[in-house]
């Protein structure tokens, strides 16, 4: 890819596609959007937040959609694979607390969950609506304990951020899109992964090694979910699309067909 930026004639040529823009326009904007994803992502923008004390390496514009999700879902039960410091549990309790949801519980699911972390993460003031489990995502046995920590008639979110091979996202895919409930979703995170094969810290392989793949091949065999990005509850701009780390990681499931 190839951009020229003009800022005295306001245009931005994209070479590739011999198509000059408007500098100021939203298609502009989605070209350095992109661009600006993957940079940030190389020079590991994501690992200089923290929430409540706790590092979360997410983009916080995808914080920020999560959080709209989650204030019109009202999950009794948020599922997410891969804990490491804790900043993300913590961040959906407390938007489940401060909500007033003081039923509804995190679980945290990771394969190692290291002691310094789980030490911090059992000490935070919101623990209580956080639970832990410890072991591979998708290993039956754990599995069950997840499921037994959700009530019956629930409304569920799973996000899915362990292993982000295209095999072990496939088989997440399989072990939790049960648990989630109509109208929820089961998100990929991380799908922009087949878009960094080509910057320095990227591996050639992402291109087809990568969760936004499993999720494709996951859905020729469960129609009952679509990829659709979650609705902006506000929006006064000309602008569609998130600028995320999770591009079509959407997974929501359809509520059950009437005979």
């Amino acid at each position: 890819m190839k951009i020229t930026i003009d800022t005295d004639q306001q245009s931005l040529q994209l070479h590739d596609k011999e198509q000059q823009l408007p500098l100021y326009s939203t298609a502009a904007f989605e070209a350095l959007s992109a661009l600006w994803l993957k940079v940030g992502w190389n020079q590991k923008y994501v690992y200089t937040f923290s929430w409540m004390g706790r590092p979360i390496i997410q983009l916080p514009e995808d914080l920020i959609r999560v959080q709209e999700v989650i204030y019109q879902l009202r999950p009794n039960v948020i599922v997410e694979t891969g804990v490491a410091h804790g900043g993300s549990l913590i961040f959906y309790a407390s938007l489940l607390r401060a909500m007033g949801l003081t039923h509804s519980r995190v679980v945290g699911v990771d394969i190692e969950i290291r002691p310094h972390n789980r030490h911090a993460i059992e000490q935070h003031e919101l623990y209580p609506a956080i639970t832990l489990i410890e072991g591979n995502s998708t290993a039956p046995a754990v599995v069950a304990q997840v499921r037994a920590c959700i009530p019956s008639d629930a409304t569920v979110l799973v996000l899915l951020d362990s292993n982000h091979s295209y095999t072990h996202v496939r088989a997440e895919l399989e072990a939790y899109h049960p648990l989630v409930s109509p109208n929820s979703y089961i998100v990929v995170t991380d799908s922009i992964m087949q878009d960094l094969a080509d910057v320095p810290r990227g591996q050639p392989g992402w291109t087809h090694d990568n969760p936004s793949r499993a999720a494709l091949d996951f859905l020729q065999l469960h129609p009952e979910f679509v990829i659709e990005q979650p609705a902006w509850p506000f929006n006064e701009s000309q602008l569609t699309q998130n600028v995320t780390h999770w591009p079509n990681a959407w997974l929501r499931r359809l509520p059950a067909q009437t005979p």
